[in-house]
């Protein structure tokens, strides 16, 4: 099954605005997608007919609440083939779920001397509480490599990955590079040395089919927003038995299941890490932007964007952009970084927003990447399911305008 990306636009209705007069053209989708309108109609839908608090009441308005929660939860497992919804926590997003691991895996398993080891393109959430565990712990933080080219240093894998090496932190696709990194590869050297690897797939849920079997992940992040869902909800997955062996994240309600005066029992799992009210309706809009995802197919929506990357890379080369990241498409995610000689990204992304193009400028997260490459940011377009060949058109003549401007 193909995808029409004209046809998709008509589920989004913000593509009807127009931006100082013009059609939009919304190239930020790393950063943020948009929403269509299957999923802000059915948190409409839920806030209007189901919305009561889960878990915790018999009445049947809470039922449909839990129900409708809980249904999410299994979408959520379908969606990146989890053996179980007990498996899955939601969580605020992507960050929260790596802090989650940091705070109640790793602060339990990881000691001095030991080592985690992270890559040189890693957004600063699968890199800031790594530092902060192992400021802590006094255990080592190493980072593996990255070529000219964007890819990981894997020859140099037996001198990362060692019996010292507790845990292995890596993006299944980098947010700047666009690369799809060969995370079974690092599963399969971080179990030979009886260590877990955490999978970041912010970037690559929304993009491409999703495996964590085939992956092989001890643990697997992603984040609603960046997959048509809302802000404000996100996945972690982990394997049950450590998910079992782990302590709470957080403290309070949901999360035990008996209180005494001076110690408490926790909940089963995943409920143990849920405390509190939760994000009800956002998860029951994730649930929906899964659906609408599937309706899709993932195999088309990584196809369209192949192609569409393909032509992207083809016209900024001919415009004479520096690109960073691999020239593949089978390498490599719709996420693309790039300057132009003598155009300060900033500016860039200023200029091209005259003519209605959103795109990101900066250090996108990855202040220790933007110093491997030798730049202090970059211009970065990414592409999505609504994205045409014209918008990366309608990109390239605001570029040549941009070059014009600093001639």
């Amino acid at each position: 099954m193909s995808l029409d990306p004209e046809v998709v636009r008509k589920d989004f209705p913000i593509f009807e605005t127009r931006m100082r007069g013009k059609r939009l053209v919304y190239l930020d989708s790393a950063n943020t997608s948009q929403k269509p309108r299957q999923v802000i109609e059915r948190i409409v839908e839920f806030y209007e007919h189901e919305n009561a608090n889960i878990h915790r009441a018999v009445y049947e308005l809470a039922e449909r609440s839990t129900a409708a929660y809980e249904g999410a939860r299994a979408k959520c497992a379908h969606f990146i083939a989890a053996p179980s919804p007990r498996s899955i926590v939601f969580t605020r997003g992507t960050t929260e779920s790596i802090n989650l691991v940091r705070y109640s895996w790793a602060r339990a398993n990881v000691r001095e001397g030991d080592e985690v080891l992270v890559t040189e393109m890693e957004h600063h959430s699968n890199l800031v509480p790594w530092q902060l565990l192992t400021q802590e712990s006094g255990a080592t933080l190493r980072h593996l490599p990255v070529t000219d080219d964007g890819m990981l240093r894997m020859d140099l894998l037996g001198d990362y990955i060692t019996d010292k090496t507790k845990l292995v932190c890596v993006g299944l696709m980098s947010n700047v590079l666009g690369t799809i990194n060969p995370v079974r590869q690092l599963a399969d050297a971080i179990h030979a040395m009886g260590g877990l690897i955490l999978v970041d797939a912010a970037q690559a849920a929304p993009h491409m089919p999703v495996d964590v079997s085939e992956l092989d992940a001890d643990f697997l992040a992603f984040s609603s927003h960046k997959m048509c869902g809302p802000t404000g909800a996100g996945v972690l997955y982990g394997r049950e038995r450590l998910l079992e062996e782990m302590p709470p994240f957080h403290g309070g309600g949901e999360m035990i299941r008996e209180v005494f005066a001076d110690h408490s029992t926790w909940n089963e799992i995943p409920h143990k890490f849920e405390a509190g009210t939760m994000n009800i309706a956002q998860a029951v809009g994730l649930g929906a932007a899964v659906d609408y995802l599937h309706s899709l197919g993932m195999d088309s929506v990584r196809a369209h964007e192949m192609e569409l990357t393909a032509y992207a890379l083809e016209r900024l080369n001919a415009v004479g952009a520096e690109v960073h990241g691999p020239s593949d498409v089978d390498q490599r995610g719709g996420a693309i970084s790039f300057n132009v000689a003598d155009v300060h990204p900033h500016d860039l992304a200023t200029i091209v927003d005259q003519e209605g193009v959103c795109i990101r400028a900066g250090h996108h997260c990855a202040q220790p990447l933007m110093r491997r490459l030798g730049v202090p940011a970059t211009a970065r377009a990414s592409l999505y399911i609504y994205n045409t060949r014209e918008d990366v058109d309608v990109l390239m003549g605001a570029l040549e305008q941009a070059k014009g401007w600093f001639a």
